[in-house]
């Protein structure tokens, strides 16, 4: 049996905590088992109370008493993960988890070091969203291919799988957007064995939520630069 370790960050999740936590619970895989770990990044709405009350829908509920940033709270769940491998999952409704019967499959057949879910290979749906964010990701994509000599076409997806022995969570410097590229960055140098699948994309608006902007591109860059020359 594989033990995957699923990471959710939330802050300010009230609207879609408890509805992305409950599909994740209703996916199964056979020879997987999951351990659900969620981290309340000092959220101001009403996400921590409703998660206390809904204990059977994770493993491991951490509260941060202030906000340390999506980073902060990645970094304080790898700390609590016992799992064979780490994935991460967004408490929006962004990502399904449905798509977990795929992301699994190299990690039991192959014996992946790593999987990346991909929005452009072959995703059975994909909602339109910004171009500059597309033209941003595929900037990022290529920057970290010539560099690491990979053919990942969508390295900024939120579904990054990897054994976890491959990244000591101690070691993580980084605390903004840039830490999933460090991660990746650390997981790829350390391993031989990666693979890729299509997943389904529901993005967000601004409006809708999402926290993302233009400007976190470049501290992306330079993670990217750092971890391939100075290890």
């Amino acid at each position: 049996m594989i033990t995957v370790s699923i990471i959710v960050p939330a802050y300010n999740e009230e609207r879609t905590i408890v509805a992305i936590l409950e599909r994740v619970k209703a996916v199964t895989v056979e020879g997987i088992a999951f351990e659900v770990i969620v981290v309340d990044d000092g959220s101001k709405d009403r996400t921590r109370e409703i998660l206390d009350a809904r204990p059977d829908l994770y493993a491991r509920f951490i509260k941060h008493s202030v906000n340390q940033g999506k980073g902060g709270a990645v970094k304080t769940a790898l700390e609590a993960a016992t799992g064979d491998f780490v994935l991460f999952q967004d408490a929006d409704l962004e990502y399904d988890p449905a798509d977990y019967v795929r992301l699994m499959k190299p990690l039991r057949d192959f014996d992946a070091d790593v999987v990346m879910g991909s929005r452009f290979v072959a995703p059975e749906f994909t909602r339109v969203y910004y171009f500059w964010h597309r033209i941003g990701n595929w900037a990022i994509s290529f920057l970290f291919n010539v560099l690491n000599n990979t053919t990942f076409s969508d390295i900024y997806s939120c579904y990054l799988c990897y054994r976890r022995s491959l990244v000591d969570p101690a070691g993580l410097r980084t605390r903004g957007w840039e830490q999933h590229a460090e991660i990746l960055s650390k997981a790829v140098a350390a391993s031989k064995v990666y693979y890729e699948v299509p997943i389904s994309y529901h993005g967000r608006t601004y409006d809708e939520g999402k926290k993302i902007k233009a400007h976190h591109v470049f501290a992306v860059f330079a993670t990217i630069i750092r971890e391939r020359f100075v290890r």
